[in-house]
């Protein structure tokens, strides 16, 4: 005789912060009292549409776009303060006694330090929420900039410069696991290309902010300008941004839950009687079968965070490993070439500050131009390949890369040798230009499939893929100036136009392998558990 017996997965959390039975998350295992063997059902568990109160992805247009709108003037004003700096190199050199060493050790620290620190806030995001990060952050880097633009050494500046990168860090890697939690992946590509353009308007806008202030007002003006925009985004940031984090969509949380409730039972199997109870009621010789809603209290707080174990479960997957590879060499490119012109244009061309900041605007232009095409561009190819083939996965993203792929190597070597020739300023503008658009057209596509391939993990994942951005760049900016110095623009340029042929073919083996990498490792309901599926 077989017995039915309805069992609920222990992971499940209700809509009010607390643990509860949901309907579609029950297994049916059925017992033989002969054989004593459980047979247990698997099922795919959709955390990115898993029912919670005041869903995000429900909410009014207005609202959405209300928080696509701060989170992006937010990144606009982090990534302002890694470009901003550029026209003043050699005011700063002059006033300072400071060295070219000096200056690309700050910019290149404040690189290094705003891709790692995200690793820290995307766990404290997955506890405490997304809008207590960004009004904490938000905080340190008005504070870090009022104090470098009070600073009378290098040393000062350079150790400041690094307090502002800790608070600049969070909301350029959140801002896509926000959007994760706001919008679907059928809109989501063409929401991270406006969500991108905003960061992309500092490489646009920061030289030409940078030289202004620096002509007219000298460069301390540059950091009082960074900390009157951190104050303003931080009030509006209290009054405007709803919290979009929702727990019972993270693995992060549901991980730490489990746990809770083996420690609390002293074994999972107590600890699932307390989540997963079902009575049955014998009535007239008929099994009458009930579920009720159980509730546990689950209280987490920063005991419970493990910044490790989110960035494991990224990093053990091959296909995040790769795709970030690919991703961290575009950004290290991206401040390479507007670091390098500003030197080459300061030191060849003898131009000032503001001069300067209007060339390497072209750059900016280029980027921010992309960034409203190519998220558009991705989700109707997405759209197109689904029509044509019936079904829809992530990998289809990065097909749209192949044509930044094809033609950036090619302007960038460009861009080396018209500098290394010293042909004209005009000549350099159109090649960053080019540079520019075909960056953001790789990365756009890149960073919408980063989010798409680590569901319940969104945050961990663009924290991880901040991290090799920042290691990556800080690694590019500190052997730019021997590089520049020893081996000239010409040569420089060309081995970067090699390992952007490197950064395509990365790309192309993730569209290629990516899914058969990917499906093993998604997140499964098996028995009570969810669990992870991962490749040996």
């Amino acid at each position: 005789m077989n017995t039915s017996i309805a069992v609920v997965s222990s992971s499940s959390v209700a809509a009010t912060d607390r643990v509860v039975a949901c309907e579609n998350a029950v297994n049916l295992a059925e017992v033989d009292e002969k054989t004593e063997a459980t047979v247990v059902e698997v099922f795919e568990l959709d955390l990115e549409h898993y029912p919670v109160s005041d869903d995000p992805r429900k909410w009014s247009r207005l609202r959405k776009n209300t928080c696509l709108f701060l989170i992006s003037c937010a990144a606009m004003i982090a990534q302002l303060a890694a470009n901003i700096l550029n026209p003043a190199i050699e005011e700063i050199k002059h006033d300072l006694n400071a060295t070219s060493a000096q200056l690309s050790l700050s910019i290149s620290l404040f690189l290094l330090l705003q891709g790692l620190v995200p690793l820290i806030w995307s766990v404290i995001s997955e506890f405490q929420g997304r809008r207590f990060v960004y009004l904490i952050t938000l905080a340190i880097f008005t504070v870090g900039s009022i104090i470098v633009a009070l600073s009378k050494s290098m040393k000062l500046i350079i150790a400041f410069c690094c307090f502002q990168a800790v608070g600049s860090s969070a909301v350029s890697s959140l801002g896509s696991a926000t959007l994760a939690d706001i919008f679907d992946p059928v809109e989501r590509g063409s929401k991270m290309g406006i969500y991108y353009t905003a960061p992309l308007l500092g490489p646009a806008l920061g030289p030409v902010f940078g030289g202004i202030l620096t002509s007219a007002l000298g460069w301390r003006s540059i950091y009082w300008f960074l900390s009157i925009l951190g104050g303003i985004s931080v009030f509006a940031f209290v009054l405007l941004f709803r919290d979009t984090f929702r727990k019972e969509r993270s693995l992060v949380y549901r991980d730490v839950v489990t746990k809770r409730l083996s420690q609390i039972s002293g074994n999972i199997d107590s600890a699932k009687q307390i989540t997963e109870k079902e009575s049955i009621e014998q009535a007239g010789g008929v099994e009458k079968k009930t579920t009720p809603s159980t509730f546990v209290d689950v209280k987490l707080s920063f005991r419970d965070m493990d910044p490790i174990k989110p960035i494991f479960r990224v990093l053990k997957q091959r296909h995040n490993i790769v795709i970030l590879f690919a991703s961290g060499l575009l950004a290290a490119f991206g401040y390479l070439a507007t670091y390098t012109s500003s030197r080459t244009l300061g030191s060849k061309f003898d131009l000032g500050p503001l001069y300067i900041g209007l060339v390497n605007i072209s750059y900016g232009v280029g980027c921010v131009i992309s960034s409203l095409t190519s998220g558009w561009w991705s989700d109707l190819e997405l759209k197109r390949i689904r029509e044509l083939n019936g079904e829809m996965y992530a990998e289809m993203r990065l097909r749209t890369s192949v044509i930044g792929g094809t033609f950036l190597p090619a302007f960038i070597l460009g861009l080396g040798w018209v500098s290394e020739e010293e042909v004209n300023v005009a000549a350099i503008a159109v090649m960053l230009f080019a540079c520019g658009f075909f960056t953001t057209w790789m990365y756009t596509s890149i960073l919408a499939y980063i989010v798409d391939a680590n569901i319940g993990c969104s945050s961990g994942a663009t924290a991880t893929n901040s991290a090799f951005r920042g290691l990556l760049s800080f690694v590019a900016l500190e052997t730019a100036v021997p590089l520049q110095d020893g081996l000239g623009d010409g040569i420089t340029y060309s081995i970067w136009a090699g390992l952007m042929v490197v950064c395509e073919l990365l790309i192309l083996l993730v569209y290629l392998k990516g899914r058969g990498w990917r499906i093993p490792a998604e997140p499964v309901a098996k028995g009570n558990d969810v669990e992870e599926r991962c490749y040996t």
